[in-house]
């Protein structure tokens, strides 16, 4: 288990962490999900001991490894940046954790001659080498240089070479980042299935929410330096804790509308009543959850039309002159640009912050709201 204690770091003036904190859960997979800036890699390097803490402590089973080296405390890193050495065989890259850690069990002579490695050791360091260049998929680049690799390549041998030391965790700074698009799909699988077989600790940077929703079991949004929120993808996508967190999170980035200051029906969705609440609210609505339908309550006019195979995405400008994206199925037969087109949503997906502070209003979520 992995605790993150009140953890504060600060740059100059700049504050990149904010009085963060964080449980991760033996054998768990952790992801930190946040834009450029916001201090989800900084995090990463204090708990791999690249960095210290200007305050607080990072705890790993029960233990505060704040005082430990980086090689002390048993943690592989992946960074984003590939990290090999160009004069060394893909093999050899893979291949020198052990051969370090070979190196510091070693027997010296009083000579001071240092003893090879037996040959039984050097026949298990290729078989360690061959098993784990096969599971990133490089078996057949294991006697090419860095400089003959695609920007890919290099990215999975340097996921290899963390995976062949076994570590008691695994931290990975967005590894699929330099990966095509179907590469990153099969990839996204093979890391998930390595945190499932081996029950070790994982904690994946990243700022695709693709990564972090079909990957992780908890997520922690970070925005600003601070953890926005922490919990299951599901909990963030259906129940986001405000406003930002609604904004950051999902494959289509959510619409917000201003909210009738006392509540009752709104001008944009006819028939769908909204919370009273003491001050002005903003309504939340995903593309997802706003599709055409013949007799729905929302009317506009159809501005564009993006078809993507499996769902066409439209954005409907309705007569108060705001723009809605609604979704609808691949075979649907959109009309022509500029025709009037109805759309439904159901209440229960409506999501109601307050127009101040930006905080979930829970009396939005879950029925508060009804169709007329």
């Amino acid at each position: 288990m992995i605790e993150i204690d009140a953890v504060t770091r600060c740059f100059g003036e700049n504050t990149v962490l904010d009085n963060v904190s964080l449980v991760a859960e033996e054998g768990s997979f952790l992801a930190l999900l946040g834009p450029s800036g916001c201090g989800k890699s900084t995090l990463l390097r204090l708990i791999a001991g690249l960095d210290d803490p200007d305050a607080g402590c990072v705890r790993i089973k029960g233990r505060d490894i704040s005082g430990l080296s980086a090689v002390e405390r048993n943690v592989a890193m992946v960074f984003q940046s590939y990290a090999l050495y160009p004069h060394l065989s893909v093999a050899e890259n893979i291949g020198l954790p052990l051969a370090m850690r070979e190196l510091s069990r070693i027997d010296r002579s009083p000579l001071g001659r240092v003893f090879p490695a037996s040959r039984q050791r050097r026949s298990d360091t290729q078989a360690r080498v061959k098993k784990v260049a096969a599971s990133v998929g490089i078996s057949d680049l294991l006697d090419r240089k860095p400089g003959a690799l695609s920007g890919g390549q290099k990215q999975r041998v340097a996921l290899a070479r963390a995976l062949v030391r076994d570590p008691s965790v695994f931290l990975l700074d967005e590894p699929l980042s330099n990966l095509d698009a179907k590469l990153r799909v099969q990839m996204r699988a093979e890391i998930v299935a390595l945190n499932r077989a081996t029950g070790r600790t994982f904690i994946h940077v990243t700022h695709d929410q693709v990564e972090a929703m079909s990957m992780a079991d908890r997520v922690a949004v970070m925005l600003g330096g601070r953890v926005a929120q922490f919990g299951t993808p599901r909990e963030l996508y259906e129940t986001p804790s405000s406003r930002d967190v609604a904004a950051f999170v999902g494959t289509h980035p959510i619409t917000f509308v201003s909210g009738p200051k006392s509540g009752g029906l709104h001008p944009i969705f006819h028939g769908v009543g909204v919370p009273s609440p003491s001050g002005p609210v903003v309504i939340g609505i995903r593309p997802e959850h706003l599709t055409p339908a013949p007799q729905g309550p929302i009317t506009g006019r159809l501005h564009n039309i993006e078809y993507q195979g499996a769902e066409v995405l439209l954005d409907v400008i309705c007569d108060t002159g705001i723009t809605l994206r609604a979704t609808a199925t691949g075979d649907w037969q959109p009309p022509t640009p500029g025709s009037e087109i109805h759309l439904a949503c159901a209440p229960v997906h409506m999501h109601v912050f307050d127009a101040d502070s930006g905080a979930r209003l829970e009396a939005g979520h879950k029925g508060a709201a009804s169709c007329a």
